[in-house]
């Protein structure tokens, strides 16, 4: 018979997590308990409001972010792997440029990335919105510590079958990374939903407003309507909830393996 204290283990990491669960949707119980206080009015009167176009904000906001997503994954994912894999002389310092970017403060490159932006005519365009967050270099720094790790002989193997280096990233290497491109996609996915200090610069027309920028307008010192407001946050994360939904068998596979073993 197992100790006493074998036994209780169990039941005390149960109701950890179950403390650590209510935690956690206490905020979300509270949001949409307060957005449909009034009834699903609330949301018909959201869609509905002639000076916010909620509808086109959440619309900007998938464009905005599955494109920078995409964008990301894809860039940073051949940079990783041209870092990781291509033999280059002076790989080692691009990589420490690379990594050295992500210690400039993102409050240092508005003035200059804005500037950039309005001289090629992109406020209040979406392309404003979307290029300038193609790139990471985090995510550069990521992909290539995963690749590093990635099973050669894969590739070795393709390379005898006659596939290119680009058939070999496209055919074999992707493939392979799914999960760990799916983790780093939701996390960018999020950050890119959750933008609100760039778009509120860029998107200076409600036409290419996101769905932060909206929320933000509900709520001003003449008219707070905190009613809307809560409505409308609790309409905004349903996207990233499908996300994670969606992803979430190759998020936890990304999160625990972190990449092949040769």
């Amino acid at each position: 018979m197992p100790p006493v204290g074998h036994r209780r283990a169990p039941v005390l990491r149960w109701l950890a997590l179950l403390v650590a669960a209510v935690l956690f949707l206490l905020p979300f119980f509270a949001l949409v308990r307060d957005g449909l206080a009034a009834g699903w009015s609330t949301v018909t009167d959201l869609f509905s409001d002639m000076e916010i176009p909620f509808a086109r904000s959440l619309l900007n906001s998938t464009v905005v972010a599955v494109l920078q997503t995409a964008g990301q994954l894809l860039l940073c994912s051949l940079a990783g792997y041209g870092l990781a894999r291509v033999p280059y002389r002076h790989a080692g310092r691009v990589l420490a440029a690379v990594v050295a970017t992500l210690m400039v403060p993102t409050a240092v490159t508005f003035v200059p990335s804005f500037v950039v932006v309005s001289s090629l005519g992109w406020l209040s365009d979406l392309r404003g919105l979307v290029v300038p967050g193609l790139f990471s270099a985090l995510n550069v720094f990521l992909f290539r510590q995963y690749f590093l790790d990635f099973p050669q002989a894969l590739e070795e193997a393709g390379r005898i079958d006659g596939l290119s280096r680009w058939g070999v990233y496209w055919r074999i290497v992707v493939p392979n990374s799914l999960g760990f491109a799916a983790a780093i996609a939701v996390i960018d996915f999020i950050g890119s939903w959750n933008q609100f200090l760039w778009p509120l610069i860029i998107a200076q027309d409600s036409s290419t407003w996101t769905v932060q920028v909206a929320l933000s307008s509900l709520l001003t010192a003449q008219n707070p309507r905190v009613t809307l407001l809560f409505a409308g946050a609790a309409v905004s994360i349903l996207p990233i909830v499908g996300v994670f939904v969606v992803l979430q068998r190759y998020l936890v596979r990304g999160v625990a393996e972190t990449g092949l073993t040769g």
